[in-house]
């Protein structure tokens, strides 16, 4: 049929265009006639056009109406109540009335193409179990298909109108509650100070804030401490919050500037299935993000977390009690242990081996046998292990491989300078532990160790070395086992190095530790050498330095891939680049493989956690890192300037301006 039709419209247009050519040619005869030509080529194209479409029309209307008991698919489908359509050469063939009614609103549509008929259908979709979700018309089908989806085969198309479903469905999720835990970050320390007035002022504007905040929503909002809140808000306005990027975080660091910045740590447990999961999934998303330095969003759901804020400067908030329990923690799991082995991440600095050699003397002094886990081809503190080769305590030292032969049930696992799985100096070590103790100063990241008998976090430390010289105090020592003038120094250089020589991330605590340390007999002259290096790495530390472009207060440079020996340049020229006048933040970007590694630092007013987390990476606020695999080193300087502007942006809306920028305005 549709091959007569296709021919019927072929012999119109021919008779039409004889009739066109023969009127054209008069006029060239006879040009007074080109007005009556112009007048019967119009009346023509009139009649043929609504001759055409009545025509259409009426087979359409044949076509649909046909009810040939040869067909034996057109039978059994006219009768549906759910609307069917049998498509040919991708055009509507034949549909019963449901089809017409229901769907096409009583057009008639055979013979008509189903990308103009229904643009969003496609056979491919529609011939998975699933189906494909269309919305038509106002309404929302399911639609199912078999058939041939190309060519002159058959092809019937199933629309199940599940519209009432669909928005049922879309308010259930719309409704699903989402439980938010607040924490006022510093709470004690910002109001204490405080006279009787204005602390109640500034408790007031808190409560008001988050009053606000919450009222614009059909939640409610309950304080359960001083310094915490819960609150419970539908999934609908949880989606308005997460767009605006949790702007009471902004709102709430704008009061009591006269005490010091209010901040706010939040967590969210997102699209839980009881509220009671919800709650457990809140209080682990507001975990990470005080464990991530505070003034941020965590929010946790089935797909993992996700963060927002984090661009302010963390405040130091700690205690020696914490220090003293944990130093009790670890000596009695030590007391009930046969053995003790202790491990940082791979590449180990001064601070993840420092820490590590402190750990060491700790096991000793409960009279355990122990020893450092380092891979000494890889760590970045090779001049530290020489020292202790050439002071006779090589032995205290072993091999990944070695350790995996030796541990069992019965050994203590001991993780210093990090807490993610994914970068230990040996997983397989730690899979393989029973009993596992983490200590660590990073602020915390997806991917973390939640295993662990103890988990030692102190985002507002320096270093690891910092935590591992407090937990020492707390421990009887004599003067014939005590903690060695080299074991002291290599913990001061692991401080040192964290803080840069005590310039940046040190509070009181940091000066204490290192007070300590001199006490115990370490050298700054003997600490001094081990960041020496040789005249190679120094000519390639500052040709780094030298080929840096400055990016919005921010030092980038980017290498061609560099000799084992010598990898240890790339973060000393990330904390060199540092030293120069207008960077608060800089990125050394080195080619490995197929691939870009990343060293990041700040001083501090730029969180390079956050802008690394971007690329995939993290660490804490002036230290980070991150991996960027199968990447062009082009590909990888435009992602380090996207990560930078987006952060820059964040600080301009917290109103957070870069040094550099407010220094500009000070000038006009």
């Amino acid at each position: 049929m549709k091959k007569r039709f296709a021919a019927l419209d072929a012999t119109v247009i021919i008779l039409s265009a004889a009739c066109i050519a023969l009127c054209v040619a008069l006029a060239l005869v006879k040009p007074t006639y080109l007005v009556f030509v112009v007048g019967v080529l119009l009346v023509v194209g009139i009649v043929v056009g609504l001759n055409i479409r009545w025509f259409r029309h009426r087979l359409a209307r044949l076509l649909h109406g046909a009810s040939d008991a040869s067909s034996a698919a057109q039978g059994s489908f006219a009768a549906m109540s759910v609307p069917v359509v049998i498509l040919t050469g991708g055009s509507v063939a034949w549909y019963n009335d449901a089809f017409r009614d229901d769907v096409m609103g009583g057009r008639d549509v055979c013979l008509l193409p189903m990308s103009k008929v229904v643009p969003a259908f496609m056979p491919a979709l529609a011939k998975e179990k699933t189906g494909q979700n269309i919305e038509f018309g106002g309404q929302r089908y399911s639609v199912y298909g078999s058939g041939v989806e190309a060519g002159d085969g058959l092809f019937v198309a199933y629309f199940v109108n599940n519209t009432t479903l669909k928005r049922q469905a879309g308010e259930y999720l719309a409704t699903r509650p989402a439980v938010m835990l607040i924490a006022v970050d510093t709470y004690d320390e910002i109001l204490k100070e405080m006279k009787e007035s204005d602390r109640a002022r500034v408790a007031g504007e808190i409560d008001l804030a988050l009053e606000q905040f919450i009222g614009a929503t059909t939640g409610f909002l309950r304080r359960i401490s001083a310094s915490r809140y819960i609150a419970v808000v539908e999934e609908r306005h949880m989606q308005e919050i997460v767009k605006n990027r949790f702007s009471i975080l902004d709102k709430v660091r704008e009061i009591g500037e006269e005490a010091g910045t209010v901040t706010l740590s939040i967590g969210v447990g997102r699209l839980a299935a009881t509220l009671r999961e919800g709650e457990a999934m809140a209080v682990q998303a507001l975990d990470m993000a005080l464990g991530r330095g505070g003034d941020q969003a965590a929010v946790k759901s089935a797909e993992g977390f996700e963060f927002y804020g984090g661009v302010s400067r963390s405040v130091e908030k700690r205690s020696k009690v914490k220090s003293r329990i944990i130093a009790s923690a670890i000596k009695d799991l030590m007391a009930q242990s046969e053995s003790v082995l202790i491990m940082g991440h791979r590449a180990s600095d001064l601070d993840a081996l420092g820490s590590a050699v402190g750990m060491l003397r700790f096991a000793k002094l409960c009279g355990k046998p122990a020893a450092v886990v380092v891979n000494e081809r890889q760590s970045l503190a090779a001049n530290l292990i020489e020292e202790f080769r050439r002071a006779g305590c090589g032995d205290d030292f072993i091999e990944p491989d070695e350790a995996e032969k030796c541990i069992d049930k019965n050994t203590l696992l001991v993780i210093v300078d990090t807490h993610l799985k994914a970068i230990l100096e040996s997983p397989e070590l730690y899979r393989a532990a029973k009993t596992v103790v983490v200590i660590d100063h990073h602020r915390k990241c997806v991917g973390h160790i939640d295993d662990s008998v103890v988990f030692y976090h102190e985002p507002y430390a320096s270093s690891a070395s910092e935590l591992v010289s407090e937990l020492l105090q707390y421990i009887d020592m004599t003067k014939e086992n005590r903690l060695t003038p080299l074991e002291a120094q290599a913990l001061l250089a692991g401080i040192m190095l964290d803080t840069r020589n005590f310039s940046l991330h040190t509070g009181v605590r940091t000066f204490e530790a290192a007070a300590y340390l001199r006490r115990m007999g370490a050298q700054t002259q003997a600490v001094k050498k081990l960041f020496n290096s040789s005249f190679e790495s120094y000519a390639y530390k500052a040709q780094l330095v030298t080929d840096a472009e400055i990016y919005m207060g921010c030092a980038v440079v980017f290498s061609d891939s560099v000799p084992a020996e010598l990898s240890v340049v790339v973060p000393q020229a990330a904390n060199d680049l540092l030293t120069i006048n207008g960077v608060e933040a800089s990125f050394v970007a080195v080619q490995v493989g197929t691939g870009v590694n990343i060293s990041a630092r700040s001083l501090g007013a730029v969180n390079v956690q956050v802008i690394m987390e971007a690329l995939g990476g993290g660490g804490h606020q002036t230290m980070a890192a991150a991996q960027l695999k199968h990447i062009t080193p082009e590909a990888a300087h435009s992602r380090i300037q996207t990560a930078i502007d987006q952060y820059r942006e964040a600080q301009k809306k917290s109103g957070l301006e870069s040094e550099s920028e407010q220094k500009k305005k000070d000038k006009q």
